[in-house]
């Protein structure tokens, strides 16, 4: 399904493929030989979204670009089934595998890989032709790599990287308080969905 949001359209390459149960919403220009596959999202949120040529997006995998963190995917990249990317940028010839998430700010260098159920954090920076292992997480600029049961080294990092002001544009605060300032704002931004439009595929 095409969507026009927000007035804007998806470009998508002749020579793409995006399956007809995947979603293209807004500013998303998808680039030539790509594929996007069955229950992919591809959200402009706010921020565009860039898809290089002869990438692959596998099924249900969430690709969202927001106004302060816009996502760009390079060329020759794999974004496995499931896999989550937020506001971030992926250099040329990068492996993603089922299940990653990688959230705003960060940024891929060429020719990493970021294995099954990883996590690269807000912020953080993956070098080139690095490897982030299973279930591990990449945490810092430059990104140190840690098992996920060191929570504690993880949080000493991932404090200073600021997910709440980064993702949400908003203060770190108790929980309740922040969950209620989080979801309203969301919500909100959210919102220009309601004017969304559906555009004829053919």
């Amino acid at each position: 399904m095409l969507l026009e949001h927000t007035g804007k359209r998806p470009a998508i390459s002749d020579s793409a493929y995006v399956a007809p149960t995947a979603t293209i919403s807004g500013d998303v220009r998808i680039g030539a030989n790509s594929r996007v596959l069955f229950g992919a999202v591809l959200t402009a949120d706010g921020g565009p979204i860039e898809i290089g040529e002869s990438c692959i997006v596998m099924e249900n995998a969430v690709v969202r670009g927001t106004g302060r963190h816009p996502t760009r995917i390079g060329s020759s990249c794999l974004v496995g089934p499931r896999a989550s990317l937020s506001g971030c940028t992926v250099e040329d010839s990068v492996f993603l595998a089922t299940g990653v998430t990688v959230f705003n700010g960060a940024r891929i260098g060429k020719g990493a890989e970021v294995r099954v159920n990883a996590v690269v954090h807000v912020n953080s920076r993956v070098a080139s032709g690095a490897a982030v292992p299973i279930g591990w997480v990449a945490v810092g600029d430059p990104a140190e790599v840690l098992p996920p049961n060191e929570h504690e080294r993880i949080w000493a990092i991932q404090k200073g990287l600021d997910f709440p002001g980064t993702v949400f544009g908003l203060a770190r605060a108790p929980a309740d308080e922040l969950m209620l300032r989080l979801t309203e704002r969301y919500a909100r931004g959210l919102a220009a969905h309601l004017h969304d439009r559906i555009l004829d595929s053919d």
